[in-house]
């Protein structure tokens, strides 16, 4: 086994023990560094102590002309930084080739959201005659009703649901729990999809007691739910570009425009630090120009 093979499994035994990450995530940064590995095979190097500055530029200049988005470059870049900080942690390396290893300064992007006439015409457009189109509103409601990410989602489980008190116990990144409020409409289609959806899903198979079902009664996947929403997006006639995480960007900007204390939301939504959450401050800022400049009889230059 080649040492760099070897460090790479200690690394990918840091990341699912000890940072409790995903497995998406996980192979996002193994994939990451294979490529990383294809590329100094070229020049023979095998062990990361033998890296050394220039062939981090050099493969800074490999990726660019590959013509690969800056985003995508960044993402390969921090995956380099977190491998070298284990090595370095672990002992395995003295010298960190990548701390002088620049990012691509990325454009500053506010999230997409949907206003609230946009929210309602996407549930009102679910088929609500079938086990499915149950499923499909419960599942929408929830979204905005709890700002929760896809993977939460598709995790969620029965004994989660805390109808009896208005709660939601989510699970988030590193296993992380929150509780979050939830309103009476999405209440409402948790227990109608609860009692006269999931009952008609279920076909047998073992589901863990997860939530949200598919077509085969098992649980439903994070591409089951983009391939949903872009499909009710098309039937709805919304020409916006809509994510799942768009239900979660519109859940903190509404509660925002609507008055909630910042930290409040940090907590909805699940943000260690609040500085994630203060994003939402400037999309809220901007709204409130917009308002501003289009209603305000003094507001419009000349």
């Amino acid at each position: 086994m080649a040492v760099s093979e070897q460090y790479l499994q200690d690394f990918l035994n840091y990341l699912r023990v000890e940072r409790n990450l995903a497995k998406n995530t996980q192979q996002a940064y193994l994939d990451d560094l294979a490529d990383f590995w294809q590329f100094l095979s070229i020049k023979n190097i095998l062990n990361p102590g033998r890296v050394d500055h220039q062939d981090l530029t050099d493969y800074a200049r490999h990726l660019k002309q590959r013509k690969m988005a800056e985003t995508s470059v960044a993402r390969h870049f921090s995956s380099l930084r977190a491998y070298y900080k284990f090595l370095i942690m672990e002992g395995y390396l003295d010298n960190d080739p990548t701390q002088f290893l620049d990012s691509p300064k990325l454009p500053a992007s506010l999230p997409k959201i949907l206003n609230y006439e946009d929210i309602e015409l996407l549930l009102n457009a679910i088929d609500l005659d079938t086990a499915l189109g149950l499923r499909d509103r419960a599942l929408f409601e929830l979204m905005y009703a709890a700002g929760m990410r896809v993977s939460e989602v598709c995790n969620l489980s029965m004994e989660q649901l805390l109808l009896d008190e208005d709660l939601i116990l989510i699970r988030g990144k590193g296993n992380k729990e929150r509780i979050v409020p939830l309103g009476g409409e999405a209440k409402k289609w948790l227990l109608e999809y609860v009692e006269h959806g999931r009952p008609s899903l279920e076909k047998g198979y073992y589901n863990a007691g997860i939530l949200f079902l598919n077509n085969k009664g098992k649980p439903l996947q994070r591409k089951g739910i983009w391939f949903i929403l872009k499909q009710l997006a098309e039937t709805a006639g919304l020409n916006k570009s809509v994510s799942p995480h768009t239900f979660r960007h519109s859940f903190a900007t509404h509660l925002l425009e609507g008055g909630a204390d910042l930290r409040i939301v940090q907590e909805m939504l699940g943000h260690v630090d609040i500085s994630t959450t203060q994003i939402y401050t400037h999309l809220d800022s901007t709204y409130l120009k917009e308002v501003h400049s289009s209603f305000h009889p003094r507001a419009r230059k000349s």
